[in-house]
């Protein structure tokens, strides 16, 4: 896994657990835990995971992207972030 890949994981894991876990014990779910499943986010925490994106990204996110292909886990908002910034 590239440095660039760990650092973008380790800034989205922050963003989760200070602004919807709460939690002072980090984000302790695998790369690959459905956000949506888990309870981690809801409608309201997709909407604030694109305001995260664009803002700290400066990526256009638009509605047909807002799928959970694109942002129900770690890895696939990764994925979705590397793939708007090439």
């Amino acid at each position: 896994m590239a440095t660039d890949e760990i650092d973008l994981k380790a800034q989205i894991k922050k963003f989760i657990t200070e602004n919807m876990l709460f939690s002072g014990e980090g984000f302790t779910h695998a790369d690959d835990t459905s956000l949506l499943e888990a309870g981690i986010i809801d409608s309201i925490g997709v909407m604030e995971l694109v305001t995260f994106v664009g803002n700290t990204f400066k990526i256009n996110v638009p509605p047909e992207d807002i799928l959970p292909d694109n942002f129900d886990s770690v890895q696939k908002l990764s994925d979705y972030i590397r793939r708007k910034q090439s």
